[in-house]
């Protein structure tokens, strides 16, 4: 088996950055999706929205910066853009709901090859207890872009057939970021969209519980050496 370094947690988060368009309304999830924020283009205007009632959410909150009131769905504290609005959750929740949102970042323990996401309850002891809002970003997004490792602690896949936890909601993503690999999901299953620098057609399967289809020559993720990902045209139809 290949001995393959992955994508940080970070550079997930700043691959997917990187494809979110100018003019987006978008929801940052628990967990590895708070970390897009971090990294949005400069000269892209994208308003981020957080369940808990904050549209126009900044980047992650330091030192005189921090308000302990001020905090993103991940109980961080996080800066406000000028012109943000803070609201109660009914006008939250109403905005996830009602199709406003453009993408709606979320984690994941498993998805399966028809974008059914599992990402709220597990045996495990950290595991979060209850869905919360996730179901109603699932439904209520115009596309939901998921980040999770390829595999899970004990090495199983976590894009399958068919999810065993719990589902979130069925049908409902569009794309997924691992630290292996983008994969989109399509209505003939799952395409790969571009592949870690050093990972192999063969080796991502191996690593996969459901099949892949590969477009003539998927694009590439290369890392610089200041840490940076990004894609190298491949001549796929990505």
């Amino acid at each position: 088996m290949q001995d393959i370094i992955g994508l940080t947690r970070q550079q997930i988060a700043q691959l997917l950055a990187s494809d979110i368009p100018d003019g987006a309304i978008v929801n940052l999830g628990i967990g590895m999706p708070t970390l897009v924020g971090d990294y949005l283009p400069p000269d892209r205007e994208i308003l981020l929205h957080s369940e808990n009632g904050i549209l126009g959410m900044g980047p992650a909150a330091a030192g005189e910066q921090t308000d302990p009131d001020l905090i993103n769905a991940s109980r961080q504290p996080i800066t406000l853009l000028q012109g943000a609005s803070i609201t109660e959750h009914t006008i939250s929740f109403a905005m996830m709901r009602g199709g406003h949102l453009d993408y709606a970042v979320l984690g994941a323990f498993q998805v399966s090859e028809r974008g059914d996401l599992a990402n709220w309850k597990t045996d495990a002891a950290d595991a979060i207890p209850a869905v919360g809002g996730a179901m109603d970003l699932a439904v209520g997004a115009k596309q939901v872009l998921v980040t999770m490792e390829h595999r899970g602690r004990d090495g199983t896949p976590k894009l399958l057939r068919q999810c065993t936890y719990p589902l979130t909601g069925r049908g409902v993503v569009s794309r997924v970021y691992t630290d292996l690999a983008v994969i989109d999901v399509t209505p003939t299953g799952l395409q790969v969209h571009a592949m870690k620098a050093g990972v192999s057609e063969d080796f991502l399967r191996s690593v996969t519980g459901a099949p892949l289809r590969f477009p003539a020559a998927p694009r590439t993720i290369v890392v610089d050496e200041a840490g940076v990902p990004r894609y190298e045209s491949g001549g796929g139809d990505g």
